[in-house]
């Protein structure tokens, strides 16, 4: 579920699964002044203790983590909410994941009440050994869980990274769920180069939205499928948009190099058709089906199916962080709210069809209007919901 770097799965390799305050040292383990104070051990949460709608997550008081040795304490400023953070909230688990899903994550209640996968913030504290960060540094990543809080602990050499300069903390909180899926299937696995055709089914969604911008990156043409937001999309760096409520892409006379699938399920014959003869189909679900084709498009040639999972690396989040900077990459904020309304803000991704990601803002609790959708047609890339 947690996305950044990944090895991806490819039959063809042997069987390996490619699925103006003062800056303390490095090492230090004192605090930011006026954010963490010795004494104070709790914080404010979302925790959940069943599975279920949005109505199962409550706000709450519970302890705050302490950094080990090798860690920092970030006090977390933005976490997007995603996909990912809400199968785990449902059990929503795809795929062949269903099978070992509740197994890890807790078989009849989540093992871990604090979710939330994404974050951006400040360090607070340093572990005794940490030479990586130093308090005051402002950081983005992913953690397994905890993001939806006041403060989360994060291993100095995990998937966390320097914030890119000139972005808030709620568009770095909206970039490594979807850009570091993008960077690892279309950079890592698919390979793809300069002047190859890719096409992106689901261009307008979490992963679609980074993996457009990927895309034109690696210098190839970008063919956006969706049924909304072509303007976004165009602006995002997609060359020609395909609404596919008006316009089967599969029945043009025209080839792909490369076809992202970010929908649901996987759909290698009804695509195949589409792809060029060294074509690659890429789906970001691993289904039994899609084993078995992949397993056989590897042996007898041709159009290849390929699938992975994208797990979470120091490398890729500063490979992230590179791209932002270099303004190849940005991301796309529809909706802020404050942590007590992370019900709400699950509930708005849910319901869909939003030019963003939702975000919950930890600092938004006081004072602060409640969030409202962006209107039609905004295609700013950094789109306030906050009035």
């Amino acid at each position: 579920m947690h996305i950044t770097s990944a090895k991806p799965v490819d039959f063809q390799n042997a069987g390996e699964w490619q699925s103006a305050f003062h800056r303390e040292r490095p090492g230090s383990d004192r605090g930011w002044p006026g954010s963490h104070h010795r004494g104070e051990n709790t914080m404010r949460a979302a925790t959940q203790t069943e599975y279920g709608t949005p109505d199962v997550l409550h706000v709450r008081s519970v302890e705050r983590p302490t950094p080990g040795a090798r860690e920092v304490l970030v006090e977390v400023h933005a976490s997007a909410v995603t996909q990912g953070d809400r199968r785990l909230r449902a059990a929503d688990f795809p795929g062949i994941s269903a099978v070992f899903g509740r197994l890890l994550f807790g078989l009849f209640r989540p093992r871990h009440p604090v979710g939330g996968t994404m974050f951006s913030g400040r360090v607070v504290a340093t572990g005794s050994e940490v030479t990586r960060f130093a308090v005051g540094d402002e950081v983005f990543g992913s953690v397994d869980r905890g993001a939806y809080a006041e403060y989360v602990a994060v291993a100095e050499d995990g998937p966390v990274a320097r914030k890119p300069a000139g972005i808030d903390h709620a568009e770095a909180a909206a970039i490594p769920y979807g850009a570091g899926t993008a960077l690892t299937f279309l950079r890592d696995l698919a390979e793809v180069r300069p002047g190859e055709r890719v096409l992106i089914v689901g261009a307008t969604g979490g992963v679609g939205r980074m993996a457009v911008q990927v895309a034109k990156h690696l210098g190839a043409h970008v063919t956006a499928v969706g049924s909304r937001d072509a303007e976004l999309s165009r602006a995002l760096g997609a060359d020609e948009f395909i609404d596919h409520t008006a316009e089967d892409f599969t029945a043009r006379d025209a080839r792909w190099d490369v076809i992202l699938d970010t929908t649901e399920g996987d759909h290698f014959r009804a695509f195949v058709g589409s792809l060029t003869d060294t074509g690659r189909y890429l789906s970001l679900y691993l289904t039994p089906r899609l084993l078995v084709q992949m397993a056989w498009s590897a042996l007898r040639g041709g159009p290849r199916a390929m699938g992975g999972v994208a797990l979470g690396s120091r490398e890729g989040m500063e490979d992230l962080r590179a791209l932002v900077e270099a303004g190849a990459l940005r991301g796309v904020v529809a909706q802020r709210h404050p942590l007590s309304e992370v019900g709400a803000a699950h509930r708005a991704l849910e319901r869909g069809r939003l030019p963003g990601a939702v975000v919950v803002e930890m600092t938004r609790d006081r004072g602060v209007p409640r969030a409202r959708p962006v209107p039609a047609g905004n295609t700013s890339f950094a789109v306030a919901g906050w009035f």
